[in-house]
């Protein structure tokens, strides 16, 4: 398929507008198809003696936290084992630390894994795996939380964000229906399927229902790779193209599909892959 763009059809740039206007978008495709707390108040953990062992290391650690209100200067071992200390009261968490970090490479692997591997380590009960494997899930609700409602997505910065919001973290592919209205705000969005490692169907009647829940002027979608780079496979760009025909019988335009993989997106409408804003083919 070629890349070539004309003037019109030229997807937009990372801080340029999706739309034009919504009536000039419309007609142009019917044309051509984001202090720290007194010492006083500050408890011990449950089962933590006043100067213990370990009671004098855990409270520094804490203290640096509230008072960088971060993890800036924390080695990696040191922001495992600060968490460790809220699921383990009694012990030393230095050394469970570190053994996490030696088994997963590191803290991306330590919070992707699944609590049943956690609990392979040792050292690692239910209590502390269910509280490293709460860290992701987290991080993704706090994104959601960020986006006001309704939450416009006007680039491309602001799609590869909203993406990530959904598929922070997933282990499996997953594919998603974002739906939004004539200006681009979010109306709602869905998740399609979920598949394997590296296969995930994009089914249409599921796809079809979402738009017209959310009685949608346009679509994103969007999918993860967990497992390699964020290139779209030609069963990507095929399924895609599938849904545009589909969608182009209810007069819906697809903006774009965002592949989401590690640290890395790629958009079908920038590369080309898809027309931007086309209703089908």
């Amino acid at each position: 398929m070629s890349g070539r763009k004309t003037e019109r059809n030229r997807p937009a740039g990372d801080g340029e507008l999706w739309y034009m206007d919504p009536e000039r978008a419309r007609k142009a495709v019917l044309a051509e198809t984001a202090a720290p707390l007194p010492e006083e108040n500050i408890l011990p953990l449950s089962g933590e003696k006043a100067g213990g062992a370990n009671a004098g290391h855990r409270g520094r650690l804490r203290e640096r936290f509230r008072v960088q209100q971060g993890f800036d200067g924390f080695s990696d071992h040191e922001i495992l084992e600060l968490l460790l200390t809220y699921g383990s009261p009694r012990r030393d968490t230095k050394a469970s630390a570190k053994r996490l970090e030696e088994v997963f490479g590191g803290l991306k692997g330590v919070f992707e894994a699944r609590p049943e591997q956690l609990m392979r380590v040792e050292g690692i009960g239910e209590a502390q795996a269910t509280l490293i494997s709460m860290v992701l899930p987290l991080t993704r609700v706090c994104s959601r939380c960020e986006m006001a409602s309704p939450r416009q997505i006007a680039n491309r910065r602001d799609l590869e964000s909203y993406c990530r919001s959904l598929l922070l973290g997933k282990r499996v592919e997953e594919f998603w229906v974002i739906c939004v209205n004539a200006q681009c705000r979010v109306l709602g969005q869905q998740l399609i399927s979920t598949g394997s490692l590296s296969e995930v169907s994009a089914y249409p009647r599921l796809v079809m229902e979402a738009v017209l829940t959310y009685n949608a002027h346009s679509v994103f979608f969007c999918h993860n790779h967990p497992g390699g780079t964020c290139a779209p496979s030609q069963e990507d760009i095929a399924s895609t193209l599938q849904l545009q025909r589909l969608l182009r019988g209810v007069d819906v335009m697809t903006l774009d599909h965002m592949i989401i993989a590690a640290g890395t997106a790629y958009s079908m409408a920038q590369h080309g892959d898809i027309k931007f804003g086309a209703r089908g083919r």
